[in-house]
């Protein structure tokens, strides 16, 4: 697995940005969250070591752009580039997910057609409000490997009429960080029973920091967050 971090920087667009890892380290580091820029690693997926050969080993999964969106307006001068290195790279996976599905269909490459076999692409919905808006959108785009991201999930959300052959995975997980909002169990257990209903894979990622199961609420350390979601063995 490796990290690609074409640009950086992201505008708030929703309630599941206000309290986000990437705001919160920004703010702490006294750097503006909302400066979209460039990053030094841009070049990174065809860098090549002095043997001619590419850092990032074939077959490896590369996860993209996780510290802005992808299809962020502000990065529409450097996306095309973004996309040559992707095609070049057929021998590795991108993963990347976004906010902005609407934008998505006109920001293709040319040679797209259905999609590419090599590119997974997410939507977030953190509320019901947000999987209506987004999901019909992306549903209806031309892509391969779809997968829906409840995360952070702050309510219960129904996603049954979303769910079927045409999404790969949903991944869920409640909100880190001092200000995190709760996350209940019961929402994570009826997102899993909806996946199975459907036959789609379900990933319970993390509990953020605010748990609520069976009527109490734990608060739980970001480093124990993901090991206490696999102890659920969803």
């Amino acid at each position: 697995m490796a990290m690609w971090n074409l640009w950086h920087g992201c505008h708030k667009k929703s309630e599941g940005c206000l309290n986000c890892y990437m705001f919160r380290g920004d703010f702490k580091r006294g750097n503006n969250p909302e400066d979209i820029h460039k990053t030094n690693s841009f070049y990174a997926p065809v860098a090549k070591n002095k043997k001619g050969e590419y850092k990032i080993k074939k077959g490896s999964m590369i996860w993209t752009c996780f510290t802005s969106d992808f299809f962020i307006e502000e990065a529409d001068q450097w996306r095309e580039e973004a996309w040559q290195m992707i095609k070049e790279r057929s021998d590795c996976q991108f993963f990347f997910i976004t906010k902005r599905p609407e934008r998505i269909e006109k920001n293709l490459p040319a040679d797209w057609l259905d999609g590419y076999d090599n590119v997974w692409i997410g939507v977030t919905c953190e509320t019901q409000k947000r999987a209506d808006e987004r999901l019909p959108i992306f549903k209806a785009l031309p892509i391969k490997k779809k997968n829906i991201i409840c995360e952070p999930m702050l309510e219960k959300v129904d996603f049954s009429k979303y769910l079927d052959d045409d999404i790969y995975q949903l991944v869920c997980g409640g909100e880190s960080g001092s200000k995190a909002r709760p996350c209940h169990f019961d929402w994570i257990l009826d997102l899993k029973m909806q996946c199975e209903k459907a036959n789609v894979n379900f990933w319970f990622k993390q509990t953020g920091y605010r748990f609520v199961k069976d009527g109490k609420m734990y608060l739980v350390p970001r480093k124990f967050q993901h090991s206490q979601a696999r102890k659920a063995n969803l």
